[in-house]
């Protein structure tokens, strides 16, 4: 009889520490009795550091501190909200990192005391499947909504480069110069705005694979400062004026040169796009001993209030911005260039009065 009754723990024990899926007990005081070493391999742990331990230590907040509540609710009540069921939770490692699993609890009825059995199904290559899927779909949303789009923001510039270089070709006489730099210059402006299309959508594309790193480079801002503004100078409309400040003693800093670069020229870009003819532009480089602030500042049509909270989001146009021009990933790269440098952006705009963006990025940031 004895010897029956050895064999039979012995089988037990051999099927729970072969097990696949973590198996743990409790007592009704959440202290750990037992935890097979599947349990021990998913949370980071020798087993004689989990025993005698109360569970919420494989738990991240708030699960942590609820978890008392959960079981003296359960003793009291008998009603427990994952009792027989099963449930996707999330566990916390020795490391501090967190996984998903299944989390199956029984209640086992001693002979002289309760306690509760937990069967852990790690699920996070599961999660790692439904991830890349959620990530595919939102490619091909992408993908969908950059073919609706080129399709219709391609086709104006396209036209007015057509019917430009087709009207040029009628002006030979010299009294005609007028009308053939009015149409050069409209040609430029269609490029233009193609190339600012295929950048957004590079630099979209670079930022989703991870290929865009931050390398800080010293250089002088001034300098660039002054590189941006004769750069971007050929876009302005009709009498718009690109007032440029650089303030602070010294103008060499350390940060990503191109970044910062590609950050400037989509603002200014945007400021110089919901603007009207003869308003004024201003682009202010502020260095202090710690931060770089990048201002830039417009008197155009500003933003409506209830469109603030969307203005990164990918492929959001404000509700006025009506038939200018834009894909609507401008604002959202700018945002994401930003935080790959550890900094922040602000902005400031009222209705028809103007809007006015702050980019604050601090030094030593790589």
């Amino acid at each position: 009889m004895q010897k029956g009754i050895e064999d039979s723990n012995s089988r037990l024990k051999a099927i729970i520490d072969n097990a696949v899926d973590g198996i743990i007990t409790i007592d009704t005081k959440g202290t750990i009795e037992s935890a097979n070493p599947a349990t021990c391999r998913l949370f980071g742990y020798m087993q004689e550091e989990m025993i005698g331990q109360n569970i919420k230590m494989l738990m991240p907040e708030p699960d942590r501190s609820n978890h008392d509540q959960y079981i003296e609710n359960y003793q009291n009540t008998g009603i427990g909200k994952i009792i027989g069921k099963g449930r996707e939770v999330i566990g916390k490692r020795k490391d501090n990192s967190t996984f998903p699993f299944l989390l199956s609890i029984s209640v086992v009825e001693l002979s002289e005391r309760r306690i509760f059995t937990g069967i852990i199904h790690d699920i996070s290559e599961l999660q790692e499947v439904k991830d890349a899927l959620k990530k595919e779909m939102e490619l091909n949303e992408l993908k969908s909504r950059f073919v609706t789009m080129a399709s219709h923001e391609f086709r104006t510039p396209l036209s007015a480069i057509l019917s430009s270089v087709s009207l040029i070709s009628k002006y030979n006489d010299p009294k005609d110069d007028e009308k053939r730099i009015k149409h050069i210059n409209r040609i430029k402006s269609s490029v233009a705005n193609l190339t600012g299309i295929l950048n957004d959508f590079l630099s979209l594309s670079k930022l989703d694979e991870g290929k865009v790193l931050n390398t800080p480079v010293e250089f002088d801002s001034a300098e660039l400062a002054r590189e941006i503004v004769e750069e971007i100078s050929p876009i302005l409309k009709t009498n718009q004026v690109l007032l440029y400040h650089h303030y602070g003693e010294n103008s060499i800093v350390t940060l990503d040169k191109n970044i910062i670069k590609t950050i400037c020229l989509n603002l200014l870009s945007n400021a110089i796009k919901y603007s009207s003819e003869g308003k004024e532009i201003e682009f202010i480089v502020s260095i202090h001993p710690d931060y770089i602030d990048l201002a830039i500042k417009d008197n155009g049509i500003g933003i409506p209030e209830a469109d603030k909270q969307h203005l990164f989001n990918r492929f959001f146009r404000a509700q006025n911005a009506g038939n200018i021009e834009g894909t609507g990933l401008g604002l959202n790269i700018v945002k994401r260039y930003t935080d790959l440098l550890n900094g922040k952006i602000s902005f400031l705009s009222e209705l028809n009065k103007g809007t006015s963006f702050t980019v604050t990025i601090p030094y030593h940031n790589n």
